[in-house]
């Protein structure tokens, strides 16, 4: 059995889990769903990153306990795992100590390695991101993320020798012992790192400035800056302290799925941090894009901000999922529009899937007592489930969901035309029992290979079809085989999948 290790970015506690992030988690537990039913060994990793200076400021601004006020912003996200059906297998949060004590363990064996080093270091901060701002990437003197002036500021701290690796990590990357993707964001990736190389980065921050983090472990004065801190979550949440079961049989990641902004975080500082450590570096980083609403960047002021879990709540989380997985390009900038939700839900869902199982089911019912006929042979029909199924694979292995929904949509609608051409209902009336029944078990077999292909992406619905077949979700799988469903089997109808959207 191959394993297979995916982990999200933690998310940052200071506010309401947001679409962007909803994005990330969901595109991550589509790809463990989906190594889960091909036989890999699988665990999904996400949580929280709960320090900084932010979170330490807002605390004491709402009257808070700073652990008190983590703990509750917390709670929201690990509240994702059922709002948006995550199958995540553990939840890594940085104020566990578990994770302070293995992030203490990596910051020693860098230090031993004399690749941490105390210095001066003065420089642009940016409030917003908790960090400062290299020179040549300010625009118009601003940060270029938050566009906000930044502060200038000098402090005694340690800093990682992160210079000393840049030739190893560009070629790791440059060869795809680091595979990043898609291809644009290696080259992104390579061009930061260019002919200078990387340089040395600040690590710590003095205690009287960063009150709420993790001790350094040779220095009661200092606090970990986010680097050590927050990246090491992927090997702390495996036990890496002592060097666990989990560690040993997971790591290296297989996959980190991140966003386009900290790219240079986690293919840079992250991968330099492995290489002092003597710890083996990930295989591969996955990069997704970011979500507009109608065309725009999301802006409270705006009153475009997208709030998940309302759509959740109005319309399912299937609806939710499908969605984002569906209509945002998985490794490119998409839009959330509404109007659009309710067009891909009605066109897609009810009118091409749901109906799809209506109309299988119901026609099992009328003709042959809701039971599945005869075994028939693979014939041309199945050959063509065949290779859109060879197809959804490839999607899948070449991180584009998106890809892999609209090959899916082409088996709903092939199998939709099927039942046009053949019309079963003439079959009926023409007494072609025979033919009637092989048809029929094509359409039901199709059913269960498409239930298998919507689990990774509507795992509800999937398992609503799968039942309907009288089978379980853990019946369906993502190997081909014809003839699963046996003879005698009872099929029992259900309310509407997907009813449409009215409003």
């Amino acid at each position: 059995m191959n394993k297979f290790y995916i982990t999200t970015a933690i998310a940052y506690v200071n506010g309401e889990p947001h679409i962007g992030f909803a994005l990330e988690v969901i595109q991550a537990d589509a790809l463990a769903r989906y190594h889960r039913l091909i036989g890999d060994d699988t665990y999904f990793l996400t949580g929280t990153d709960e320090h900084g200076v932010k979170i330490y400021e807002k605390s004491q601004e709402v009257g808070m306990d700073t652990q008190d006020y983590v703990d509750q912003n917390a709670q929201k996200f690990m509240d994702l795992k059922e709002q948006l059906n995550l199958s995540n297998d553990d939840f890594v949060r940085t104020t566990n100590d578990s994770h302070k004590a293995g992030a203490k363990k990596i910051w020693m064996k860098m230090f031993e390695k004399g690749d941490i080093y105390k210095g001066s270091y003065k420089g642009n901060y940016c409030v917003g991101c908790e960090s400062f701002i290299p020179e040549k990437d300010l625009v118009d003197g601003k940060c270029p993320i938050h566009m906000k002036e930044l502060q200038q500021l000098e402090e005694e701290n340690y800093f990682f020798k992160l210079s000393k690796y840049s030739d190893q990590i560009k070629e790791a990357i440059a060869s795809d012992k680091l595979r990043i993707y898609p291809e644009s964001r290696k080259k992104e990736m390579l061009n930061i790192i260019g002919d200078e190389g990387l340089h040395d980065v600040s690590f710590s921050r003095p205690k009287d400035v960063l009150p709420w983090g993790v001790q350094v472990p040779n220095d009661e004065n200092q606090v970990m800056y986010v680097w050590c801190d927050a990246l090491s979550n992927y090997i702390t949440a495996l036990d890496y302290e002592n060097d666990g079961e989990k560690f040993r049989k997971y790591w290296p990641a297989n996959v980190h799925l991140i966003g386009k902004d900290i790219l240079r975080f986690h293919a840079g500082i992250w991968i330099g941090m492995l290489l002092s450590a003597e710890i083996e570096i990930p295989q591969e980083i996955y990069v997704h894009g970011f979500i507009t609403s109608e065309g725009q960047k999301m802006s409270k002021s705006l009153g475009n901000v997208v709030n998940p879990l309302e759509y959740v709540e109005k319309y399912g989380i299937d609806a939710m999922r499908y969605y984002l997985l569906r209509e945002i390009p998985t490794v490119d900038d998409g839009d959330f529009s509404q109007t659009r939700f309710v067009e891909v839900f009605n066109s897609e869902l009810a009118n091409g899937v749901g109906n799809l199982v209506n109309r299988v089911v119901m026609m099992t019912e009328r003709y042959l007592e809701a039971k599945v006929p005869e075994v028939v042979e693979k014939s041309n029909f199945a050959d063509t489930l065949e290779l859109v199924l060879e197809q959804y694979h490839k999607a899948f292995k070449e991180f584009d969901i998106k890809q892999a929904c609209e090959v899916l949509m082409r088996a709903v609608d092939y199998v939709n035309k099927y039942i046009d051409e053949q019309k079963p209902w003439t079959m009926a009336k023409e007494g072609k029992d025979e033919e009637l029944k092989v048809v029929l078990y094509n359409l039901l077999e199709s059913l269960r290979i498409i239930a298998a292909m919507l689990m990774p992406i509507i795992p509800d619905s999937a398992e609503k079809i799968a039942q309907q077949l009288s089978m379980s979700s853990e019946d369906l799988s993502l190997k081909y085989e014809w003839g699963v469903l046996k003879e005698g089997i009872e099929v029992e109808k259900a309310d509407a999948l997907f009813p449409r959207i009215e409003d």
